[in-house]
């Protein structure tokens, strides 16, 4: 699958969304009240239940009910139901997504180190940018990876100014050891 040019600032732009998403959902406003937004517990949807955005990490969202808003999920997944939707825009941060027969994402799709998992007559009607797991991962650590070796950089330097290297007279080194008789 070839990659658009502005995929991975796409994914960047949702990923964002996420985190605004987030902190914005601990507070009621947007659709009435009906926003959910959970840290370590997984959400469930009931069937027959129509609810806003919903912001979840560290957990997961089972939909049998339908979204008219936003889906944000970090170090999760996403599950939708027989025939149900998502309405707005998924974002989804080291997790997959799983649809169901017939169910729909209407809005566009980002997920970074995890998989979209479709069955048969389920849709995603918006963009898709979906980063696989080893190269996502290796994204999301790579702040960490480059702190890790400047930290290191900068050890080995100290560790080198402090080593005395040993010298020799006249500043001939050192010879083998002349031949055994």
């Amino acid at each position: 699958m070839r990659r658009q040019p502005g995929s991975y600032l796409f994914s960047a732009a949702l990923l964002l969304h996420f985190l605004v998403m987030v902190t914005s959902g601990f507070y009621k406003g947007s659709h009435g009240g009906n926003d959910r937004a959970s840290f370590g517990s997984d959400i469930t949807v009931a069937e027959g239940e129509t609810v806003g955005d919903v912001a979840c990490a560290f957990c997961s969202v089972h939909l049998r009910g339908d979204v008219t808003g936003d889906v944000a999920v970090a170090f999760g997944s996403v599950t939708v139901e027989l025939g149900h939707s998502i309405a707005g825009d998924t974002a989804i941060l080291e997790g997959d997504l799983n649809l169901a027969e017939g169910s729909t994402v209407n809005g566009d799709l980002a997920i970074l180190a995890g998989s979209t998992n479709l069955a048969e007559g389920a849709a995603i009607h918006g963009s898709r940018a979906v980063v696989p797991q080893p190269i996502g991962t290796l994204i999301l650590l790579a702040p960490f990876l480059v702190f890790a070796g400047l930290i290191w950089l900068i050890v080995y330097l100290m560790r080198r100014r402090r080593y005395s290297f040993p010298v020799y007279p006249q500043g001939r080194g050192i010879h083998p050891p002349p031949p055994s008789r």
